[in-house]
C-alpha cells in the first residue's frame, strides 16, 4: 500500500482535492470554477463527513474533488478517498489539520489482501503534503501491512513454522538474529505450559526469540500471542467462535510489526521479540480441564478451561522476558472476549501500574489516532484465581471481569521488569471504517512506536 504515496516529482495530471466541512465547503467556491460549484450543489453534495464528490473538467474528465472531512469526527477519515476516487494523481489543494495522518490514512484506506485473490486495475495516488516524510510514512505503511497479512492469513497457511519464518524474514532485512526452540526441546529448557498448549497439534509449538541492537542499550522486550488457530482444546468452541480464530496469533503480528518500526527507525535500544507460537488443537496429547501445569515461573497452574491458553503460553514467554530485567516490557494478546464486551472492537485495554508510561502512552494513542483505553490492574479481583490445589488456577468461574483477572494472571509473572504494559487487542475490524478495511489489524503500534522513539530517540 505504500505505492498509494508518491513524491510529487513523480505525480502525473495532478488532480486537487479540497477537503472542506459542512461550515465551509461553500468558501471552496473561490478556487472552483462556476460551473464546477453548480455541479456539486446539484449533486447534492453538502460537506458531511466521509462525501465524496467528484468534480469534471472542461473535457469531462477529472477535474478535482470535493471531500468532507472532519478530523475530530475520524482522524483517519481521509483513508476513504484511497477506495473512493477514479484512478489517478491527486493532492490536497488546501491545509488539513494533519497532513502526516491525512496522508497515512490514505496509504492504510489503500491496503489490500491479495494472498488469494488479486484485484487488478490502477489506483489513485496520493502526492506526500510538502514537509511529511515520506520515508517515515512508508515505514509505518510497510508494518502495518505486514501485520495486517499476517492476520489475514488462514491457518492452513501460518502455522507455528510460518510464523517462524515471518520472524525470520524482518529479521533477515535488519540484521536481528533469531533463535528457535521447538518441540520437546520446550520441556528440556522449562517452558512447560507452552509445550503443553501446542503438543496436541502435529505442528510443532515453538518459541521464537528475535534480538536486535547493543547488548548495553535499554532493554525493549515485545511478546506476542501466538496461537495460530484456537479450538479451544477440549473445552471446544462453538463452530461460530473459531470462525476467526486464525487472527488469535494477532498478538504476535502486531508485536512483529512495532518490532520493524522500531529497527527501522534505528533506535538505539536493545530489541528482544519473544512469540510463543502453538496451536492449540485437539487430539489424545491435548491437556485437560482440571489438569495442573507447571511452568518456568515455577507457578502452578490449575486448567480450569483449556480456552484460555493464551495466558498459559504468555506466562512462560513473559517470565523468560523477565529474568532480565528488562526496562520496558510490552506484551499483546487477543486474549479475551470480556475485553470486546467492555470496550467494542476498535477500543484495546490498556494495563499497566506505571502512571507515567500511562500518560505517556495516551497522549500519544490520542496524537497518532491509534486508540486505546487504561483499565485497572484491580488486585481484589486477584483472589478470583484461587485454586484449592495449586498456586493459580487459569479461568475463574464466575465470569465476571475477565480482562482484568486474565492480566491479573499475567502480572503473576512479571517481576523484574521496570515497567510492564499489558494490551489486550482484537486485532480485527468486523467492518470496514476509513483507513481500516475489514480484516486484519494493527492496534496500538503506531502509539508505542512513537512513544518508543520519543523516549530512546
Amino acid at each position: 500500500m505504500t505505492d498509494r504515496l508518491i513524491p510529487a516529482s513523480e505525480a502525473l495530471n495532478v488532480r486537487p482535492i479540497w477537503c472542506v466541512t459542512r461550515k465551509d465547503w461553500r468558501m471552496a467556491s473561490g478556487p472552483l470554477p462556476a460551473a464546477q460549484f453548480a455541479f456539486a450543489e446539484a449533486c447534492g453534495f453538502r460537506g458531511d463527513p466521509g462525501a465524496v464528490q467528484v468534480l469534471p473538467d472542461s473535457e469531462g474528465g477529472v477535474g478535482g474533488v470535493l471531500f468532507g472531512f472532519d478530523p475530530e469526527a475520524d482522524p483517519l477519515g481521509c483513508g476513504k478517498l484511497a477506495t473512493s476516487l477514479p484512478a489517478g494523481d491527486y493532492r490536497f489543494a488546501n491545509a488539513v489539520a494533519d497532513p502526516s495522518l491525512a496522508a497515512l490514512a490514505f496509504a492504510l484506506g489503500g491496503y489490500r489482501f491479495e494472498r488469494y485473490r488479486t484485484r487488478k486495475g490502477a489506483r489513485a495516488r496520493l502526492v506526500v503534503p510538502a514537509g511529511v516524510d515520506v520515508a517515515a510514512l512508508r515505514r509505518t505503511a510497510e508494518s502495518v501491512a505486514l501485520t495486517r497479512d499476517l492476520v489475514n492469513t488462514p491457518a492452513n497457511d501460518l502455522g507455528p513454522a510460518e510464523l517462524e519464518d515471518a520472524v525470520r524474514n524482518v529479521a533477515s532485512a535488519f540484521g536481528a538474529e533469531v533463535a528457535v526452540i521447538a518441540g520437546d526441546d520446550l520441556l528440556a529448557a522449562n517452558f512447560p505450559m507452552i509445550h503443553a498448549v501446542g503438543k496436541a497439534s502435529p505442528r510443532a509449538p515453538r518459541l521464537i526469540d528475535l534480538t536486535w541492537g547493543p547488548a548495553d542499550a535499554p532493554k525493549v522486550t515485545l511478546v506476542g500471542k501466538g496461537v495460530c488457530f484456537d479450538t479451544g482444546g477440549l473445552d471446544i468452541k462453538p463452530s461460530s467462535g473459531m470462525l476467526l480464530m486464525k487472527k488469535d496469533m494477532g498478538g504476535a503480528a502486531n508485536a512483529l510489526g512495532l518490532a520493524r518500526m522500531i529497527m527501522a527507525r534505528g533506535l538505539k535500544v536493545r530489541l528482544r521479540l519473544l512469540i510463543p507460537a502453538v496451536e492449540n488443537a485437539i487430539s489424545g496429547l491435548a491437556f485437560r480441564p482440571g489438569d495442573i501445569l507447571p511452568s518456568r515461573k515455577g507457578l502452578t497452574v490449575e486448567i480450569g478451561n483449556t480456552d484460555a491458553e493464551g495466558r498459559l503460553v504468555l506466562g512462560d514467554a513473559l517470565a523468560y522476558a523477565d529474568e532480565e530485567a528488562p526496562e520496558l516490557m510490552i506484551d499483546f494478546a487477543t486474549l479475551t472476549g470480556a475485553a470486546r464486551v467492555a470496550l467494542g472492537p476498535q477500543l484495546p485495554p490498556a494495563y499497566t501500574d506505571d502512571e507515567a508510561l500511562a500518560a505517556t502512552l495516551a497522549r500519544h494513542a490520542a496524537a497518532q489516532a491509534d486508540p486505546l483505553w487504561r483499565m485497572p490492574l484491580w488486585q481484589p479481583y486477584a483472589s478470583m484465581l484461587d485454586s484449592p490445589i495449586a498456586d493459580i488456577n487459569n479461568a475463574p468461574g464466575s465470569g465476571f471481569a475477565g480482562s482484568i483477572t486474565a492480566a491479573l494472571f499475567l502480572k503473576r509473572f512479571v517481576e523484574r521488569a521496570s515497567s510492564w504494559l499489558h494490551l489486550d487487542i482484537y486485532a480485527w475490524n468486523p467492518s470496514a471504517r476509513p483507513g481500516r478495511p475489514e480484516g486484519g489489524e494493527a492496534q496500538t503500534i503506531r502509539a508505542l512506536d512513537a512513544l518508543i522513539a520519543e523516549r530512546y530517540g
